[in-house]
């Protein structure tokens, strides 16, 4: 995958630019680390180059320590912006994103806790005014999931956790940041293929990416009147620490595989969308949804 990295900008078969299914039998604690994923992800570490879309911004973001999380924090910095990372409990995950963040010369700040809650959904936003002076970026990123083979293995325990930390924490932050955001900033927020195709062994997570796609919709013409831009990104089979530490082994080991591209895709193939619904490239999307799917229909 090395030359991969270091050649995102020369063109390249896309079936076979990443490793392709079968991936290594793994198995992860929850959430996972990015450390003992084989084969490692690609976050845009040798390849991103900025070009000063966001010279000046400060982004507050979730889900900041691994995944597509870490491969936006990257390219958020590289394009010029300060960057917040909120995340669970994976503190090494974390410093490895803050370490790229501050090699691009910008200031990143950590804050480790549940989302899950609402007074720490206001207290990533208070460390953001408190370090920053302003939000201009918000991306709503983390997500909690868990595949459960029937109906009965979910409890509500877990139901509800799920929609508090990927769905009601989602409300929180917005609510929390609109007083400090100016005409001119922007929301993004992570939707899911299974928005349109749900995996029956996801349930809650499904019906909350669902939900965050209807809730993006709304909240882009609530908040059009404050210059406020409200949009989604909707990834298809992204390979991040979650993938070995939620599903069952056979799926992590096909994982990716029914995509018309036949592979996984990796987070440093979702950055770019990020920076450009968080840059004035975007200035007349709002409430919309971009498809990031391998090639899995979403119509």
């Amino acid at each position: 995958m090395k030359e991969n990295q270091e050649d995102q900008k020369k063109k390249q078969n896309p079936q076979e630019q990443y490793p392709k299914p079968p991936y290594p039998e793994q198995e992860q604690e929850v959430p996972g680390t990015e450390e003992d994923l084989m084969p490692q992800a690609d976050h845009g570490e040798k390849s991103y180059r900025g070009s000063g879309k966001l010279e000046g911004k400060k982004a507050v973001l979730t889900g900041g320590d691994s995944g597509i999380g870490r491969a936006v924090a990257i390219a958020f910095a590289r394009e010029g912006a300060d960057v917040l990372i909120s995340y669970l409990s994976e503190h090494e995950d974390a410093e490895e994103t803050a370490k790229y963040v501050e090699e691009a010369g910008k200031k990143a700040v950590l804050v480790a806790g549940d989302i899950s809650e609402e007074s720490h959904c206001k207290k990533i936003i208070d460390q953001a005014v408190k370090e920053f002076g302003q939000i201009d970026i918000l991306v709503n990123n983390a997500a909690y999931q868990m595949a459960r083979e029937t109906l009965q293995d979910v409890s509500s325990e877990e139901w509800d956790y799920t929609f508090r930390t990927n769905i009601y924490a989602m409300f929180h932050l917005c609510k929390a940041a609109e007083p400090h955001m100016k005409p001119g900033s922007t929301i993004v927020n992570t939707t899911s293929v299974n928005a349109y195709k749900p995996k029956p062994i996801l349930l809650a997570y499904a019906a909350t990416k669902g939900a965050i796609q209807n809730f993006t919709a709304g909240l882009a013409q609530l908040l059009a009147d404050k210059g406020i831009r409200v949009n989604c990104v909707a990834p298809g089979p992204i390979w991040t620490p979650l993938i070995p530490s939620t599903m069952p082994t056979e799926e992590v080991k096909t994982f990716g595989k029914d995509t018309p591209l036949k592979r996984a895709g990796q987070p440093a193939e979702l950055a770019p969308i990020y920076v450009l619904l968080a840059s004035q490239d975007s200035s007349y999307m709002t409430g919309s949804t971009v498809q990031v799917t391998g090639g899995t229909p979403t119509i």
